[in-house]
């Protein structure tokens, strides 16, 4: 698929197939997110990659809906995907969530050129970085001095949904 193709294409996927990506798909996408530019070629950028049906998913599920007094609804934050990852950086590091978002646009615009689906996901955020973050850190095998900043959901998509709308005369401003 040709990169605007798959620019266009993209939209956020809220049901997905159990079908495990393959090791060929998966590393794929992970290269894509290591070929991210970072500030000062810092190369800062962890990537934590998790089985849909880990323990630890369920736990971090249960944490943000106490944070956030969300009652279980039929999805979990990442819709059930069969792969999750999340990524973290280097603790106080200007450039670490600009890194973190690059990277992730590079797996989500790989995955749906291969034909995946993906969700990015920010709504972990503040459960990740709170009270329990040395437990979800541990877990994750996020590296001491790091904080995890975005996380996909990727999967065979079993949804369909637009893409996304936009008002370049709005959006878009040209200076002389």
């Amino acid at each position: 698929m040709e990169v605007f193709e798959a620019i266009a294409k993209r939209s956020s996927a809220r049901a997905y197939a159990q079908t495990p990506l393959t090791e060929e798909e998966l590393e794929k996408i992970i290269t894509a997110g290591l070929q991210a530019p970072t500030g000062r070629n810092e190369k800062e950028i962890r990537f934590s990659v998790v089985n849909g049906g880990s323990p630890i998913l369920e736990e971090i599920d249960e944490q943000m809906r106490k944070d956030f007094n969300i009652n279980k609804g039929p999805h979990n934050f990442y819709y059930e995907a069969p792969c999750v990852v999340l990524l973290s950086a280097k603790t106080g590091f200007k450039w670490s969530v600009v890194d973190a978002g690059i990277a992730v646009e590079n797996m989500s615009i790989a995955a749906e050129a291969l034909g995946l689906g993906n969700l990015i996901i920010g709504c972990i955020y503040d459960t990740l970085n709170g009270e329990r973050k040395d437990n979800f850190n541990k877990a994750l095998k996020v590296p001491e001095g790091y904080n995890f900043e975005i996380a996909i959901a990727l999967g065979h998509r079993t949804d369909s949904k637009a893409q996304h709308e936009y008002n370049k005369a709005e959006q878009v401003f040209y200076v002389d």
